[in-house]
């Protein structure tokens, strides 16, 4: 004889079967259990030096012991006694909280979990699962929490089809700022985890209008080998996280980090995190997923205004104009322009004034109905679209350059001597760096440090860059994009004979012009200010210009000359004038030489000339 659910639930009720589920939940071996992997998964602990494990969630009513944060084995025997209390209304409602914990607790006593919970079963109604996609933003220079770029998950219905994906739903996780901060002291507070961090389930439409239409983000997309049983234990533990809040760092415990957490729960055996004990950034987590055989070929979904650039360059300069024209109502008619010339003015005028409406931000009500009137005017066009397909990049981003770089130098300077020095920053990319998977043009540093060994053994701290940024999108007859640097750190410049330290910030905005993938140069009004030994601890304010040029040889060989003169206030020097030439030759994926020349004045002169050897993990 077999009971219902309802039956079940009423024996529970009245307390018949809980004695059971006490009795059985004794044999399990609380203080062996505490340290099975997948359990220290389900609680999010990492090892810790003085502790021997701590809990990343830093909300405490994730956890059921007051000591749950710092013992996975109170944890744990907290965990028991309420799954399998003797009062089974509160059984019940523990385990429809926690049934990723109920789930594994009765595989380990050789059962099947039977959960009674209306509510999470309407969830996974909703959700109707089978698969997951991790689905990656690439940067946005303009949002200091997406420098990186971005990972999310996409739960993939039974039923779904590429037409579909739209309306499936997305797994986010981000920081919820409290207060409404500029984005300098968005990025600081980033550093230091001054947010919390939340999992959210959202329509994953709402993600793609967010990063493809009105931030311009090309996304990529990468279905996970990942089967039905193993995506519901991933949604088991995501119900569980409705409790969870996590202190958010952009280097570290970011959104790439807690998903790679998350997924961790699909396999008993599957270990991902603990690659990245240091920082992790979006492209290298794609990256451990694809080692760890877990991606399959990847899905490219361009962004409005990627398409829109691809469109501009295929299109004539006279059905240019005419397109703008089109935009503000001023139809082609067909006295002036054959069928296809028509077709490709209006969906020209179509994207462009589409991309102007999320970029530019115009009226909507009024931008609305010109849109509509230019999908109304190209239907009646019976010809097939002018425009060939935008291409997919060569590079997908789990196959550029890790992020993290590290170099060895000889430099021989006219002030120094020859010198040996060590160089290495956490992360990201730069302007000469292979632009392969990367968004050409841009350029993102965090702690960027060298010291040096002279020849007589002396050591120096030369540089510590704690941001280095820059973003250099080229303005052209679509786009008119501004372009700016920012600078944070310490380092030396050449005075009274020797080279005395400096902290400084400096900050410029200008245009850039060219093609970032080609012949790509730049321009900016920049100023800065300066303080240490260099200016006898006072205050020294500089302004002027910085400009360069980079230059894409070959496939492996990126040439780049910059410079910059700021005429110095209130300081016994005039100028603050840097310029450099350099020369870089990727040698494969993750090794690199670059060569060096380069100029400084302050109070003096000095030239140096350096030759490194990169290496990036």
């Amino acid at each position: 004889m077999k009971f219902s659910a309802i039956s079940k639930a009423l024996l529970i009720g009245c307390g018949l079967f809980a004695p059971s589920f006490a009795f059985s939940a004794t044999s399990l071996n609380v203080e062996k259990l505490a340290h099975d992997p997948y359990w220290l998964k389900l609680g999010h602990y990492i090892p810790s030096t003085f502790t021997g494990y701590k809990g990343t969630v830093d909300s405490e009513e994730f956890y059921l012991s007051a000591q749950g944060a710092s013992s996975p084995q109170q944890e744990l025997q907290a965990t028991i006694d309420v799954l399998y209390s003797e009062d089974a209304t509160l059984a019940e409602q523990k385990r429809c909280e926690y049934p990723a914990r109920y789930s594994w607790l009765q595989s380990k006593l050789g059962k099947q979990a039977e959960l009674n919970c209306p509510e999470l079963e309407t969830w996974r109604e909703v959700l109707d699962p089978e698969g997951m996609t991790l689905v990656f933003p690439t940067a946005f220079m303009n949002n200091p929490s997406s420098m990186f770029g971005h990972t999310l998950l996409r739960i993939d219905a039974k039923d779904q089809t590429r037409h579909k994906e739209l309306v499936a739903f997305a797994i986010n996780f981000a920081a919820e700022p409290e207060t409404q901060d500029n984005a300098a002291l968005y990025a600081i507070k980033g550093l230091v985890g001054s947010y919390p961090g939340r999992f959210t389930v959202m329509p994953y439409y709402r993600k793609v209008r967010e990063y493809n239409d009105i931030e311009s983000r090309d996304i990529w997309e990468y279905k996970l080998k990942l089967n039905e049983k193993e995506v519901e234990r991933i949604l088991l533990h995501l119900w569980e996280m409705q409790r969870a809040k996590f202190d958010y760092y952009f280097l570290d415990e970011n959104c790439s980090y807690q998903l790679l957490a998350l997924l961790e729960l699909a396999r008993d055996d599957l270990q991902l995190i603990d690659q990245f004990p240091l920082h992790a950034i979006p492209s290298d987590t794609v990256e451990v997923l694809n080692s760890a055989q877990l991606l399959e070929r990847p899905a490219y979904r361009e962004s409005f205004g990627t398409r829109l650039l691809h469109q501009a360059n295929e299109i004539d300069p006279e059905l240019f104009e005419a397109a703008i024209q089109a935009k503000q109502g001023k139809f082609p008619t067909s006295e002036q322009y054959s069928e296809q010339e028509r077709a490709a003015i209006l969906e020209f005028a179509y994207e462009w004034l589409n991309f102007e409406l999320y970029d530019v931000g115009l009226e909507r009500d009024p931008t609305a109905k010109r849109l509509t009137e230019l999908l109304y005017q190209r239907s009646r066009i019976k010809v097939d679209s002018p425009f060939s397909e935008v291409p997919t990049p060569e590079v997908s981003p789990e196959k550029g350059h890790a992020s993290a770089r590290t170099g060895l130098s000889y430099q021989y300077s006219d002030q120094l001597g020859v010198m040996m020095t060590f160089e290495g920053r956490i992360a990201y990319h730069d302007l000469l760096d292979s632009q392969q998977g990367f968004i050409p043009g841009a350029k993102i540093s965090f702690l960027d440090t060298q010291l040096s060994v002279d020849e007589q053994g002396t050591s120096r701290f030369d540089r510590f860059y704690l941001i280095d940024a820059m973003a250099l999108a080229p303005s052209n007859r679509v786009f008119d994009s501004l372009a700016w640097n920012a600078r944070i750190g310490f380092d030396r410049m050449p005075n009274d004979g020797k080279l005395e330290s400096r902290w400084f910030g400096q900050g410029g905005y200008g245009k850039a012009w060219g093609d970032a993938q080609s012949l790509h140069f730049y321009g900016l009004l920049s100023g800065e200010v300066s303080g240490g030994e260099l200016t006898d601890y006072d205050a020294t304010l500089g302004g002027g210009i910085e400009a360069g040029v980079v230059y894409q040889l070959a496939e492996n060989h990126r040439i780049g000359i910059q410079g910059q003169y700021l005429a110095l206030l209130d300081s016994d020097a005039d100028q603050n004038a840097k310029a450099s030439a350099n020369w870089h030759w990727q040698l494969d994926r993750n090794m690199a030489l670059r060569s060096e020349v380069s100029y400084l004045h302050w109070g003096h002169e000095e030239l140096s000339g350096k030759l490194t050897a990169y290496i990036y993990f």
